[in-house]
């Protein structure tokens, strides 16, 4: 059967320029009739054209993403992975060329396009071997609590200007005792009159120098019959009373992304910074978990993928006992493990997209998916790196960088041991 959708195109002025015009194209669930080829039989598992769950509209616009990564992040990177951000002019220009809030309806200020269009995104980013940009979180984790749960109010103050890349998003969920366990938080915020004072600190929030607003997770009940009926989620504003910025944290990888630590001393929030219903916090936060968790396994699988074919020019390039290394049968066995595992996991993920596209992605598939292709991503980076030799633990080699990249993918978004809980409490729950 093909499954109709909408997908919706803007055409730019010339290149990073005002949108002149909206293009609605009616695109189907695999090629609309054309012959696609699926990853495990394009020339490269990077191939604009592939996979039958996009179409023609797609590729054109993955083609304007992938140039986008090429001409305004791939040449700055390395300077924002010493200064531990991006510019924000990034953001501005990605606003301009309309890679912001894409799945997000046009009636809240969004672009309006389709979920694989996101997607689309979050590939050409693992693509580029570009970590600084956190455009995904922004886009597809921060602004869709504010489009499913925020006032007509919060709408309209923040999703137009997160979509132009004049407002940067962030969520803040950890803090430094509580880890993964989100029923263990000790934020707090209490009532005083109609407003709100809220005590506390986060850790480890992407985004978290450069963001204008943030998502807080606090409690907001200590009497509820069990913590996840206490929680709240509130909007603060850069720049509030007692809204302190940490340090930007010094981690291993993902050396561009800004990443802080906040802390929140009797800040002052008015009743219109409460997001959704009082103590519905954690119901909402179970309800976007699984769109989080499946962006973490597309980047996962995408990365792969380009160290895959990063790998695989190098060793056609390099000679070792006479002969390149791509013709010693040991590495040719290993390629074809990598290549194999690979293609299974992208199967699976774009089966999750296609469910996640009808709404019928669960947590447990969700679970499934980000910690099996997070931890594929550490393989295939360890293999990898150990086929680039002495060289692969150059800073200056691309699979270096992807390397320590991917060692915190099977970490954020709930660590895989958590994920495995989740997925076998599916499995032992009685019907």
């Amino acid at each position: 059967m093909i499954s109709d959708s909408l997908f919706i195109s803007k055409v730019p002025r010339g290149w990073g320029g005002q949108w002149r015009g909206v293009r609605i194209f009616s695109i189907c669930s695999h090629s609309g009739g054309e012959e696609r080829l699926e990853t495990s039989s394009a020339k490269k598992l990077t191939d604009i054209g592939t996979r039958r769950i996009f179409s023609l509209e797609h590729d054109i616009f993955r083609e304007s993403v992938r140039k986008f990564f090429q001409e305004e992040v791939i040449p700055y990177h390395a300077e924002w992975e010493k200064a531990g951000e991006v510019s924000r002019e990034l953001w501005e220009k990605a606003g301009k060329q309309g890679l912001l809030g894409i799945n997000i309806a046009d009636r809240h200020g969004g672009i309006g396009g389709d979920l694989f269009s996101s997607a689309i995104v979050w590939e050409e980013q693992a693509y580029s071997n570009c970590t600084g940009p956190g455009f995904s979180l922004h886009s597809d984790i921060v602004i869709p609590y504010i489009a499913n749960y925020g006032s007509e109010e919060q709408i309209k103050r923040f999703i137009p200007e997160m979509v132009a890349g004049k407002c940067i998003g962030a969520i803040a969920m950890t803090e430094p005792g509580a880890g993964s366990d989100l029923q263990g938080i000790r934020t707090n915020a209490k009532k005083d009159g109609s407003d709100w004072i809220l005590n506390g600190s986060k850790v480890f929030v992407s985004n978290g120098w450069l963001c204008d607003v943030v998502i807080v997770v606090a409690i907001t009940n200590r009497e509820a019959r069990s913590p996840a009926r206490g929680i709240s989620l509130f909007l603060v504003e850069n720049g509030m009373k007692g809204f302190i910025k940490g340090r930007k944290l010094d981690k291993i990888g993902l050396k561009a992304q800004d990443t802080a630590e906040f802390f929140f001393e009797d800040v002052r929030l008015p009743a219109g910074a409460l997001l959704g219903e009082e103590n519905r916090g954690f119901y909402y936060l179970m309800q976007e978990l699984p769109q989080e968790r499946l962006l973490i396994s597309e980047l996962a699988v995408s990365a792969s993928e380009f160290m895959f074919e990063e790998t695989r020019d190098y060793i056609k390039q390099r000679k070792a006992f006479g002969k390149r290394v791509a013709d010693l049968q040991t590495v040719q066995h290993k390629l074809a493990e990598l290549k194999t595992s690979i293609c299974v996991a992208r199967t699976f993920v774009d089966s999750c997209l296609q469910l996640h596209r009808a709404k019928r992605l669960d947590r447990a598939t969700a679970a499934m998916a980000k910690y099996w292709a997070s931890d594929l991503q550490n393989r295939v980076a360890y293999d990898c790196l150990q086929l680039h030799g002495g060289w692969g633990y150059m800073w200056e080699y691309p699979i270096a960088k992807a390397y320590v990249d991917a060692r915190v993918q099977t970490i954020f978004g709930g660590t895989n041991e958590i994920m495995k809980e989740l997925i076998a409490r599916e499995i032992i729950h009685d019907q």
